[in-house]
């Protein structure tokens, strides 16, 4: 099935998805000439390639992202350091949990592709299942590890035949997404599917 994704501040980088590829990248006008039977999916914000986030073993293997049901004794917040290392001391199979959370948290910053070497076979099992691409770290790292990494790192263009990956940000201009960061999106989509979206 044919799925058009337009934002409404990058009408000119509408992307026609057929499964889990991307058929063709253009101007919304010409993609509805092309496929008029294409299902609309309209967003608010510019659409982009997505994010790569380069800290995948910091936030995933070195952090421990609570479950809601914890938040009376842990919080909400990520846990990291001492404290983080002692919760999978204690309880080696939180470690698969708090990565699915963790990823789910990447997802909703638009992040679909990640990088570092990740040493635990239940966290790249995590990581795979999740469709997140695997990209190269970059030699400098951009700041200390975070989910809206600064500088943010955009995937390279859209191009017809490659897997559709992309995310919608919530802002008028690149220019705007970089002053407010990643947690202004609003929709990730991998491998065609939406995997997140902002309610």
């Amino acid at each position: 099935m044919l799925t058009l994704h337009v934002a409404e501040n990058s009408p000119e980088t509408a992307v026609l998805v057929d499964g889990a590829t991307v058929a063709a990248v253009a101007p919304y006008e010409e993609l509805t000439a092309t496929a008029p039977q294409a299902r609309v999916r309209r967003w608010p914000g510019i659409l982009l390639p997505g994010l790569l986030n380069p800290y995948a073993p910091e936030l995933l293997e070195a952090t421990y992202h609570p479950d809601p049901r914890e938040a009376d004794t842990l919080g909400t917040e990520p846990i990291t350091g001492a404290r983080a290392s002692e919760i999978f001391r204690r309880d080696p199979t939180r470690l698969g949990a708090s990565a699915r959370r963790g990823v789910q948290r990447m997802l909703a910053h638009g992040t679909v592709a990640v990088a570092g070497e990740l040493r635990t076979r239940t966290v790249a099992d995590v990581v795979r299942r999740a469709g997140l691409a695997i990209g190269q770290r970059p030699p400098r790292l951009p700041g200390p590890p975070a989910l809206s990494p600064t500088p943010l790192i955009l995937m390279p263009p859209l191009r017809p035949g490659t897997g559709a990956r992309f995310a919608v940000f919530d802002v008028a201009t690149r220019e705007e997404l970089v002053k407010r960061g990643a947690s202004t999106c609003v929709a990730t989509v991998i491998e065609g599917r939406i995997v997140h979206r902002r309610r």
